[in-house]
């Protein structure tokens, strides 16, 4: 039904349209590519955290001793250094400092077998050099008991990869002396 407006000179309608508004749920195809990337990371991330990836107790048992073998060797190499400069400095902390002239390593502190004979005869030099000598060999009892644990496992991988940084070690601290 149309009404006229004679003040507007136009024609209205009595009757007024309905209109709703419906949402629609949109698809949940994903857009792009990274939106898909992204989706499967999330659930990567899930599955992960949702512990599907877990370690034996053998792997377990060789990191942690692993990860004690390099805590406790650092600290007892530092220890082994630390007595042995508090004793250098209060056996030898007056005594002035000669720089003129250069003075080598005394041979009595070039081979471990010494290093040990000087600690038993009281060389404060002899204390710190064992703490040196305990600090590099730290890292190489790590690789060995690394090597004999993959062994023990047959794991040929990992045999070889220590076996070369074994050799990598021996050579950089023998290497030098021929």
């Amino acid at each position: 039904m149309y009404k006229f407006n004679s003040s507007a000179w136009e024609w209205k309608s009595s009757v007024q349209p309905k209109i709703e508004v419906v949402a629609l749920p949109l698809q949940s195809e994903p857009d792009s590519d990274i939106q898909e990337l992204t989706q499967r990371a999330n659930k990567i991330t899930r599955d992960i955290d949702s512990n599907s990836i877990t370690k034996t107790s053998s792997e377990q048992q060789l990191e942690n001793l692993l990860s004690n073998l390099l805590k406790y060797g650092v600290l007892i190499a530092s220890a082994v250094v630390l007595l042995g400069g508090i004793l250098y400095l209060i056996r030898h902390g007056a005594e002035p400092a000669e720089y003129h002239f250069f003075r080598g390593t005394p041979s009595k502190f070039r081979s471990p077998t010494s290093v040990v004979e000087a600690v038993f005869s009281g060389s404060s030099r002899g204390i710190i050099q064992l703490g040196l000598l305990l600090l590099i060999a730290t890292p190489i009892v790590r690789v060995i008991v690394s090597l004999l644990a993959f062994v023990r496992q047959r794991d040929l991988i990992y045999i070889f990869v220590n076996l070369f940084v074994l050799a990598a070690l021996t050579y950089s601290l023998i290497g030098a002396y021929y």
